[in-house]
């Protein structure tokens, strides 16, 4: 093949290569989130028998303003007393709310009794945005390793956001006072995995040979953790 020949030959294949590392990049950004609505809305019919990814629509024409609409009354403070971790999370999200089906947001309402904690968790599903309603929380989020912590102490009207799928937390600062938080959530299902909860309370329980040797602990400290009540502040 002649040299000239051969120099195109390989320039074509490189832009080649480049294109589709380009195009599964752009793939990859278009699945990484809920996909974007084809429709003006979809609201959920949570009794249709279809499987999606998501839930199934809804006659449009069946629609009423009340499909738009949750009495949420989150401007009132939740009972943190009965929670071992002394707050409460309520979700607005689409197993509550059927009109946020495919649109990609959600709410939260925390509130945290004095010195309260929001325990470390993560939305596998999305982003969080939170805005302080009340009080004063220390917060952060831990990356993917090598494990760096970002925290912060935030005040009333303070925003901070938890990236996608990173392990985070809030808590409540004072001895004597509630608080309060808001959060936006960049998914109409967010999930949500509790770190200690998924650890020691799954069912059935990890082996207590993966956990001991996981957390260089004996087997006995193992099984008293996994014999704890493991709470869920999510409501």
């Amino acid at each position: 093949m002649p040299r000239r020949q051969k120099q195109l030959t390989m320039a074509s294949s490189s832009s080649l290569f480049l294109l589709a590392g380009l195009l599964a990049l752009a793939s990859w950004q278009a699945t990484a989130y809920d996909p974007s609505p084809l429709q003006d809305f979809c609201i959920a019919d949570m009794k249709s028998p279809v499987r999606v990814n998501g839930f199934a629509c809804k006659d449009p024409m069946t629609a009423t303003p009340d499909d738009f609409f949750n009495p949420a009354m989150l401007d009132q403070a939740r009972d943190t007393k009965a929670s071992k971790v002394r707050s409460n999370v309520t979700n607005i999200n689409v197993m509550n709310f059927p009109g946020l089906n495919t649109l990609g947001i959600s709410l939260a309402r925390i509130d945290y009794g004095p010195l309260g904690v929001n325990t470390p968790h993560i939305h596998p599903r999305a982003t969080e945005l939170l805005t302080v309603l009340e009080g004063t929380l220390y917060l952060g989020f831990v990356t993917s390793n090598p494990n760096r912590l970002f925290s912060k102490i935030v005040k009333k009207g303070d925003v901070f956001v938890f990236p996608k799928a990173m392990i985070h937390f809030q808590m409540n600062l004072a001895h004597d006072k509630p608080a309060a938080a808001l959060s936006s959530l960049s998914s109409q299902n967010p999930g949500v995995i509790s770190i200690a909860n998924a650890v020691f309370g799954s069912k059935p329980p990890i082996s207590d040979d993966v956990l001991a040797t996981a957390f260089q602990v004996e087997k006995d400290l193992i099984h008293w953790l996994q014999s704890q009540f493991w709470e869920n502040n999510n409501y």
